[in-house]
């Protein structure tokens, strides 16, 4: 989408099929000043980009309802976790109802079956006319089509108003053709006798049809609320009450009462409300729903606290700093729900076989007809009319429309529990494609928290001028590295000296004025332009020696003359070198970015396990080297989200470690909860395991068409005398659907930690 526009969600009802999925899409595709719009059938709603200078919201409701399907926005104020709890107790009620016809026609249709078997046929031949049985079976089957399937033939009859055709259109032709059938048959059953044909009813096919149909809709739609099981679980993480300090006394308020600033009082064994700051007390806090970690994190005075978190020990207050849509768990329920409405591009695959679907399933139950009707001898007409309700029945569009989307809900759940945010089907596509995977290295393999270790002075120049000069500058920039040196004055007790003319000299260092100097604090290529000589002053070979430790020298100069260097290492994260160990396995090349030096680049590497490093980079080298690399395969970039924005942007899958609350990595592909490159692997592997999953679904979708309608059609009559029953191919159609979700639902089982291939 371009910079100026809207992106809104709007949920879709009475959508059951690929062909469903498709119309509405097509409809919100074509309308003026849409950019992009994406129809999910698992989460019943479409995510549309949109110049609202063109078009409104309005505008694309009504193309949505045009199309004859409903379409309401949800509530402004409504968050997403709320937005989810509705749409919770929607499947909910509808399993409920799908269940309760499901039982209630099941029950009626074995009746139907087994009731005419226990009751004296009277003689048609002598009598000219139908059965008694048979009327009260007319009556029972009109009771199951009205009440239980009643929305199979509205559904159909408005695509049909709108020259369109879907599932509904498949079962609606087939139980209405053998009801009318039926109905001949009762009514009129010389019609048959005349033309020497025994007239026959198929009244327990139709309600048994519809029975079946309505059990695997309902067991499709349990099924379905089990694959956003991890949306649930977190926003049952949400308490209902707060304990709120109000004066001199404590109380228990909802949590929706909660106003920002108010204070919270969290004891031991309770979950904390509402994201805060800890303004008195301590505990350690379980923050696993956010990052995956299992062990409890320690929080003091000044720490920040998050909705949803079990607090294990200890009682603290907090300051509410975040409440509603702005909590942590509200952003990451609102990123999983962005996730699960995305589409994988393999999906398409699926949407173009939708769209010539059901009208091909209904050339071929009409030319079934016509080649029974030819060649089917004496009993041609009912051999025909079995054969083409059965392919109309037996035809599901629908498991090619679940395919994609449930496997893509419940990877992302399942990444989400354990830390990973994984923005999307096409992200999750992309990422299973990876071979080269980019890392940054400080705060990527490193630690990302630096301390000085060296302060090396020229000739002439004490400690104390030296740090106070470099602090002074550093204070001011943004760097890991900075930060160091300025923790480092002030642990010494230095106060900084008032800097002006401060400039930011990106993946090189900075520099300011400080009074009638000039200084200039970086790395060595820094010194290089700005015309410094180190060799004479020693501290060249000083840099060398700390480098080849795999510290960072950071050099210093005044109006052109040497000040000294300070040396600063940032220890290797103790997970970075199994992490990289994993990926290695996984077949992956590893390269390592940095604007460090070749030195101090290098020795961080060998610890890590990584040979291919590419160091004294700035950001903009960092974004041609992962083009350069993107010419040869697919570049998975990882970096901290902010300083490697530019090159995450530009790879095709770009990760970004962090905490839960780095609002920056919602402009990645991949956020890990917790900084830990192991999450790298996992996303990776994970990815690889659901994109195996779809292949599976889309090829068992694809093939019980391809398999299942030919023997409707009674391919198999002539060698084996098989003809399918319509009942049984409704079973078959039910049970399609179901198959894939359950498929999906494998995923569940997956665990981090191994490697996929």
């Amino acid at each position: 989408m371009s910079a100026v526009g809207e992106r809104i969600t709007i949920p879709v009802t009475g959508m059951h099929c690929a062909a469903c999925q498709s119309r509405v899409q097509r409809a919100l595709s074509k309308a003026p000043g849409v950019r992009d719009a994406t129809v999910n059938l698992m989460t019943n709603d479409a995510t549309v980009a949109f110049d609202p200078a063109v078009t409104s919201v309005d505008e694309l409701v009504e193309a949505i309802r045009a199309t004859g399907y409903g379409a309401d926005l949800p509530p402004a104020e409504q968050t997403a976790i709320e937005a989810q709890a509705a749409q919770e107790r929607a499947r909910d009620e509808e399993f409920g109802e799908l269940r309760r016809k499901a039982v209630v026609s099941l029950v009626i249709g074995l009746a139907a079956m087994v009731g005419p078997m226990l009751l004296p046929m009277s003689s048609m031949a002598a009598a000219g006319r139908a059965p008694s049985v048979w009327w009260a079976l007319l009556v029972a089957t009109l009771v199951v089509m009205v009440w239980a399937g009643r929305h199979f033939y509205t559904r159909a009859w408005i695509a049909l108003r709108h020259r369109s055709a879907d599932m509904n259109t498949l079962i609606a032709l087939g139980t209405g053709a053998a009801f009318a059938f039926s109905v001949v048959a009762t009514v009129a059953p010389e019609l048959f006798s005349t033309h020497g044909v025994a007239p026959a009813v198929y009244y327990e096919s139709v309600i048994l049809i519809i029975a079946f149909i309505l059990v695997g809709n309902a067991l499709e739609a349990r099924a379905k609320t089990q694959t956003s099981s991890a949306l649930r679980k977190l926003i049952d993480l949400q308490p209902k009450t707060a304990r709120v300090r109000r004066g001199d006394a404590d109380m228990d308020v909802p949590v929706e009462e909660v106003r920002r600033g108010d204070l919270i009082v969290v004891r031991p064994g309770e979950r904390v409300p509402v994201d805060g700051e800890i303004v008195a007390g301590r505990s350690a806090i379980d923050e696993s729903m956010l990052t995956g970690e299992a062990m409890p994190v320690e929080k003091t005075a000044g720490a920040a606290v998050y909705g949803g978190t079990m607090n294990r020990a200890g009682a603290f207050e907090a300051r509410a700093t975040a409440i509603g849509s702005d909590s942590a768990l509200a952003r990451i329920v609102r990123l999983m729900r962005d996730a699960q409405a995305t589409r994988a591009p393999v999906q398409q695959l699926a949407d173009r076989v939708s769209a010539i679907f059901v009208p091909a399933v209904i050339s071929i139950a009409i030319l079934t007809f016509a080649v029974w009707m030819i060649a089917g001898g004496p009993g041609g007409l009912v051999r025909a009319f079995t054969a083409s309700v059965s392919v109309l029945i037996i035809a599901c569009p629908c498991a090619m429309g679940l395919a994609v989307p449930t496997a893509v809900m419940v990877a992302t759940g399942k990444a989400a529990e354990h830390g990973l945010l994984i923005k999307g089907g096409e992200a999750l596509e992309r990422a299973g494609s990876v071979d080269t995977v980019i890392v940054d290295k400080t705060g990527t393999v490193t630690e990302g928290q630096p301390t000085v270790t060296d302060v090396i002075c020229a000739k002439g120049v004490d400690e104390a001028r030296l740090a106070t000069l470099v602090a002074s500058v550093e204070r001011l920039s943004e760097h890991p590295l900075a930060d160091a040196i300025a923790r480092y004055a002030t642990r010494r007790g230095i106060a900084p000296l008032e800097a002006t003319e401060f400039e930011s000299l990106t993946g090189r260092g900075a520099r300011a004025r400080l009074g009638n100097e000039r200084i200039v604090v970086g790395n060595m290529a820094l010194m290089r332009d700005e015309g410094i000589d180190l060799a004479t002053t020693g501290l060249q070979s000083d840099a060398e020696r700390l480098e080849a430790g795999g510290k960072t020298a950071v050099f210093a100069a005044a109006n052109g003359r040497p000040l000294g260097v300070i040396g600063v290492a940032d220890p290797i994260r103790a997970t970075s070198a199994g992490a990289i160990e994993r990926l290695h396995v996984m077949g992956l090349d590893v390269v390592m970015l940095t604007g460090d030096s070749h030195r101090t680049a290098e020795a961080i590497g060998r610890r890590a396990g990584i040979d291919d490093i590419r160091a004294e980079l700035t950001p903009e080298d960092k974004v041609a080297e992962v083009a350069r690399r993107q010419t040869a395969g697919v570049v998975a970039m990882v970096g901290d989200g902010i300083n490697d924005a530019p090159a995450l942007a530009r790879a095709d899958v770009g990760i970004a470690l962090g905490t839960g609350t780095d609002i920056a990595m919602e402009a990645s592909d991949v956020a890990l909860m917790r900084a830990d490159l192991n999450g790298v692997a996992d996303a990776i592997a994970l990815s690889r395991r659901t994109m195996r999953t779809m292949r599976e679904n889309l090829f068992w979708a694809f093939v019980y068409n391809v398999i299942g309608i030919p023997i409707a059609a009674g391919v198999l009559y002539p060698m084996f005398g098989l003809l399918l029953n319509p009942i049984i191919a409704s079973a078959a159609m039910a049970m399609s659907s179901v198959s894939v979700v359950t498929n999906s639902l494998r995923l569940r089982r997956w665990t981090p930690g191994g490697a996929a291939i």
